[in-house]
């Protein structure tokens, strides 16, 4: 699904691999060049700015915390005034930690309405048996949760569903 309207940059934080995993399917879910996409390691958050579509994503550890590469670009991109770009999320966990499942997904999102970009691509993932997350705001996921752990045969049908759903909010 190649887009040549709006420029997007996927933007990730990983640890032992599943978040790139990630990022790179949905690059090419999306027609979106490697070039574009960034590990947050090796990335000044200012980047954010050379794009209309920024499509963040980072791994959960422990009770809740956010990949630490993520939380370090978080700290300046939250800084920026992002008016007028729009931001998905998305993040890879492990569902048997229950209410902490995915929970970087609502950290990036909660921290990045204080850009002022306009938040798209919630996803209803049907198929969890999660009553509560950090990633959940009236019920709905507010990104892709992916978990490479429990359900990887329903990865790739993810991450196409959530690939139209960021085509058509652009």
């Amino acid at each position: 699904m190649k887009n040549t309207m709006a420029k997007i940059g996927i933007f990730y934080g990983s640890t032992t691999g599943y978040t790139a995993d990630a990022a790179s399917r949905i690059a090419q879910a999306l027609g979106v060049d490697m070039a574009d996409v960034h590990d947050v390691a090796n990335t000044a958050p200012s980047t954010l700015g050379d794009y209309d579509v920024i499509i963040l994503g980072a791994s959960t550890w422990g009770s809740g915390e956010m990949q630490d590469n993520m939380t370090d670009f978080l700290d300046g991109a939250e800084q920026l005034y992002l008016k007028g770009k729009k931001v998905a999320v998305f993040g890879v966990g492990d569902e048997a930690h229950g209410d902490t499942f995915c929970a970087a997904v609502g950290q990036i999102y909660r921290r990045m309405l204080k850009t002022e970009a306009e938040m798209i691509a919630p996803f209803n993932a049907d198929g969890y048996d999660i009553t509560d997350s950090q990633a959940k705001v009236d019920g709905r996921w507010v990104g892709l949760v992916l978990d490479e752990t429990n359900h990887p045969d329903l990865t790739a049908p993810r991450i196409a569903a959530w690939a139209s759903e960021i085509a058509t909010s652009l």
